[in-house]
């Protein structure tokens, strides 16, 4: 039997949570979509970005924003929905500054200068900082395949 969805089979794990990141996004942008994230949604159902949808989140959850007309209270699901979120944004945001490092570098700064702007005390900080942040998003590629988004 090849079917993939067989009720003796384990489930696929990376499978579940692409599922339930997309249930978040999905969640997350229904509810608490604001401006131009809620055009986008009520126009062409494009979910918020997962950065974006956390901030959202950590905002009216915190009193730091104020909810919108008839935008429900954040509850422990949104939450929930926003933490499921944190691994994607985080490497969102990791591949966007390993990609800062790397402009930086080709453009001639120095690792010192490069530390200045990342407010590390030294070179050598910012070659480390370098030197993880390629780990982890070459990890990441590895478990995503070539998905961007």
């Amino acid at each position: 039997m090849t079917d993939e969805h067989a009720p003796f089979s384990p489930p696929d794990p990376e499978d579940a949570r692409r599922r339930r990141v997309h249930t978040a996004l999905f969640r997350i942008t229904e509810r608490h979509a604001i401006d131009e994230a809620r055009r986008r949604w009520d126009e062409r159902r494009i979910p918020m970005e997962p950065l974006d949808a956390v901030r959202r989140v950590a905002d009216l959850a915190s009193g730091v924003a104020p909810t919108a007309p008839d935008e429900p209270a954040v509850d422990a699901e949104d939450i929930t929905a926003a933490l499921t979120l944190a691994p994607r944004a985080r490497s969102e945001l990791d591949a966007l500054e390993a990609g800062l490092l790397q402009m930086a570098r080709g453009r001639g700064m120095t690792w010192q200068e490069i530390a200045f702007g990342l407010g590390l005390g030294t070179a050598q900080a910012a070659r480390q900082r370098h030197d993880r942040l390629a780990g982890r998003t070459a990890r990441t590629e590895t478990t995503e395949g070539t998905e961007t988004n």
